[in-house]
């Protein structure tokens, strides 16, 4: 029987055993399956919630799926506690160097060691040149990239996506402002060069995780048959200072070369964090130059159109509120009862289903937002496969089914307006986040 399932077994059997689950845990990282290692050990933490080992074991299926943030908050905790695993501050060296944090990645990565050479990772020591010799290119993290001579660190793939603002249902009021923005100048150039008003810009597009804001700045390209070119954050970040800010200058450059082209930002706050929260130069050294290429200080960005898109925008720096960088900031609300009923029946195209009521099922589903709804196909559809594995034949999805998982699932959007609602109260300067207390009924 396989190690995995013997395992499982074994703690189905005696599930307060936190020594088994730390073992089954370990086992799944092992084995690749760090998703399913984050769900036991998020399980063995509710019986054992100050296990340091179970939060290490955590960190690292985290770190894993390359949930740095996640894994982040953990690690900084645990090493705050005097009796912390060496391999939680080899951990969170390798974490903080993700961030470009590279001298504080070297004190903890050392501390770690100093507590246990055992838990030494050679190949990250050497990336990093810790305690290598003068005649290594890198010592102790001190190499620095160029900006001249160098091969480009980053290429963003450029798409011509082929979906249309009629692809995308509901944001009626969104698209518009969009259009206004970016796709009448492009139009209609003479009309907005007589006025003065500059080809291109920025828009913010915020809310709630899983409501269409890719899908939106997708379909914004296809609108205009421009150029797409989406950045994230691993396009980005870079462990050497200075090669970060090279990345992006080459993806703007990039998006120059390619206009009319939109360049979209997705997590952007992971970007452009607020300057006064930064704890190392590194970041600020990012955003400054996020917001000169934004300015265009050195080229033009004629027909450079970018779109961004964050859930807290709250995060974002202040300065890319400014006029002629992210003028306009638009809320993404879940999707309402016409838009859910679209989302449903595109869910649902190509399986078989006996006459579904997409319009009855998208009223029992408010707040819902296109991922959840992506879910709830997903937990009938699973519902089905089970039943046809016992009869060895395929049934077809019904209302009833659809309606059963939707009861079975909550609308993950509740937990960002519990967030964004302080916000939108309390830190509402210059009424940027109203739409969000319109939404809300509160205004």
């Amino acid at each position: 029987m396989d190690e995995i399932q013997t395992l499982r077994e074994a703690v189905q059997c005696s599930p307060h055993n936190i020594p088994l689950r730390r073992h089954l845990g370990e086992t799944l990282l092992k084995r690749g399956l760090a998703a399913e290692a984050e769900q036991e050990y998020r399980d063995a933490l509710a019986l054992a919630p100050d296990d340091l080992e179970l939060k290490l074991g955590l960190a690292r299926a985290f770190f894993h799926q390359s949930k740095a943030s996640h894994a982040l908050v953990i690690v900084e905790d645990l090493t705050k506690n005097p009796d912390a695993s060496p391999r939680a501050y080899v951990l969170h060296a390798k974490l903080l160097a993700g961030t470009g944090d590279v001298e504080r990645a070297i004190r903890q990565y050392r501390r770690g060691v100093a507590k246990d050479p055992a838990a030494a990772d050679p190949e990250f020591s050497a990336r990093l040149g810790i305690d290598a010799d003068d005649s290594s290119e890198t010592v102790d993290g001190k190499v620095r990239a160029t900006w001249e001579g160098d091969a480009s660190l980053v290429s963003g793939d450029v798409e011509r996506p082929t979906i249309r603002f009629d692809d995308v249902g509901g944001m009626e009021s969104i698209k518009e402002e969009i259009r206004l923005k970016i796709i009448h100048p492009l139009q209609h150039p003479e009309l907005y060069r007589a006025y003065g008003k500059a080809i291109g810009g920025g828009i913010l597009l915020y809310g709630p995780p899983g409501c269409g804001k890719t899908h939106l700045a997708r379909a914004t390209a296809g609108e205009i048959r421009a150029g797409f070119i989406a950045v994230g954050i691993s396009d980005m970040l870079d462990m050497w200072i200075g090669n970060s800010e090279r990345n992006l200058h080459e993806l703007f450059e990039q998006a120059r070369r390619n206009r009319p082209c939109v360049l979209f930002f997705d997590e952007v706050d992971a970007l452009g964090a607020s300057r006064s929260d930064m704890r190392h130069h590194a970041g600020r050294m990012l955003i400054n130059q996020f917001l000169s290429e934004m300015d265009g200080v050195k080229a033009s960005n004629e027909g450079v159109l970018i779109l961004s898109a964050t859930n807290a925008p709250w995060h974002l720096d202040s300065a890319f509120r400014r006029p002629g960088r992210f003028d306009r900031i638009l809320f993404v609300p879940p999707p309402d009862v016409a838009a859910r009923a679209a989302i449903l029946r595109l869910h649902l195209r190509g399986k078989p289903v006996d006459d579904v009521d997409a319009d009855h099922l998208a009223r029992k589903t408010e707040g819902f937002s296109g991922a959840d709804l992506r879910a709830v196909v997903d937990l009938a559809v699973e519902g089905k496969l089970r039943q046809a594995m016992k009869s060895g034949v395929p049934h077809a999805l019904t209302t009833k089914d659809l309606a059963t998982a939707a009861a079975s699932q909550k609308a993950t959007t509740r937990e960002w307006f519990a967030t964004a609602r302080n916000y939108a109260m309390y830190s509402n300067q210059g009424g940027i986040y109203d739409d969000i207390l319109t939404y809300l009924k509160l205004k």
